[in-house]
């Protein structure tokens, strides 16, 4: 049973018959937490949520390369290369409990993504070096590629589709004997996406399927994220023994067009194209287990009130909605399953209205 400040009052009401873990009762202190590669979108949205009081908050320590990279976060709290000053790393992970290493490469050449694994790898020389730490590495739900026509486990064997899927399998691979890691594969965290979090600054298109809606996914709001991990932290500095891979999502999927239009934005529909993939959805038993995420399915109402709860990404205001109304940018799907914005097109064959509520001045 959980209480309402995340504490555990029966471990073994966190033993799911398909998995063995040796939860402790947790310590009522925060742990102190490392956190590389902050600066970027996802760090950006857990700093944001952890401010509006979402989880008990770990004391935390946000580390950069460059002070400019904070400027939108109020600063970084420490500044040093972590593949090129290994014993500033090592200080760091003495002064913390537990390291959260969201650095990565998203795009690039084989050498660029190949950072990947040598930032994951940094990482973990450096909780050795403090005298040893537990380290979560962000994965992502791009290892599953397609999945299998069912929900994705954490058992499954890794089939990306792309190079950064491949990239972030590889760094698993590379690092599968390090003792106290643990990989999270991350679904799509609502609001770190360009779908929410990179919006373009046009109307969006969407593939629409065969079903009358847009692909699904397994999806977590930022501040039910920030409150999976702020357990986690607290689990792994109580030194539970934890699975070593979690996917990490709320149960379910929810498609795209619901989260478009839970949101109230306007946005344009076209036939989908051969090979996109309906359906991804992450088999989240041990987050559930763990007490991370609850049991309810996610829904698009849930996710956007959940997103509009954090500074930063609240309803726009109406000039600059109808701005954005103006011009048409169309939104694609990388290979690893990511909304992107693309240049807009000449309208094509099955490309429908409007949807959406427009205003009658816009018309």
């Amino acid at each position: 049973m959980i209480t309402l400040d995340g504490a555990i009052e029966s471990p073994a009401a966190f033993t799911p018959p398909s998995m063995r873990t040796n939860l402790p009762f947790l310590k009522p202190k925060n742990p102190r937490l490392l956190v590389i590669g902050g600066s970027g979108r996802l760090g950006g949205l857990l700093r944001a949520a952890w401010a509006t009081g979402a989880g008990a908050a770990p004391v935390t320590a946000w580390q950069g390369r460059r002070a400019e990279d904070f400027a939108a976060f109020g600063g970084p709290s420490l500044l040093f290369d972590p593949l090129g000053d290994p014993a500033a790393f090592a200080a760091a992970a003495r002064a913390a409990d537990v390291i959260l290493a969201l650095a990565g490469v998203v795009r690039g050449d084989a050498a660029a993504l190949a950072l990947n694994t040598d930032l994951a790898r940094a990482a973990c020389d450096a909780a050795d070096a403090a005298g040893g730490r537990p380290v979560i590495l962000a994965s992502s739900a791009a290892v599953y590629g397609a999945g299998a026509g069912r929900p994705c486990a954490e058992t499954d064997a890794p089939a990306p589709l792309a190079p950064y899927g491949a990239a972030k399998a590889a760094m698993e691979a590379a690092l599968a004997e390090r003792p106290g890691v643990t990989v999270l594969r991350i679904g799509n965290v609502l609001g770190a996406d360009a779908l929410f979090g990179a919006p373009p600054p046009g109307l969006r298109w969407l593939d629409i399927l065969p079903s009358g809606h847009g692909p699904e996914r397994s999806f977590i709001g930022p501040q039910a994220f920030a409150r999976a991990l702020s357990r986690l932290v607290r689990l792994l500095a109580a030194g539970a023994a934890l699975p070593r891979v979690i996917n990490l999502a709320l149960p379910g999927v929810v498609a795209m067009d619901a989260l478009l239009e839970a949101a109230n934005e306007h946005w344009l529909s076209r036939r989908a194209p051969e090979g996109v993939i309906a359906r991804v959805e992450l088999d989240v038993a041990r987050a559930v287990g763990l007490g991370l995420v609850p049991e309810a399915p996610a829904s698009a109402a849930a996710l956007i009130a959940d997103l509009r709860e954090v500074p930063g990404h609240t309803e726009e205001d109406e000039a600059l909605r109808r701005w954005r109304e103006k011009t048409n940018f169309p939104i694609g799907f990388d290979d690893d399953l990511n909304p992107f914005p693309i240049e807009p097109e000449a309208p094509e064959e099955g490309a429908s209205a409007v949807r959406g509520k427009p205003d009658e001045a816009d018309k």
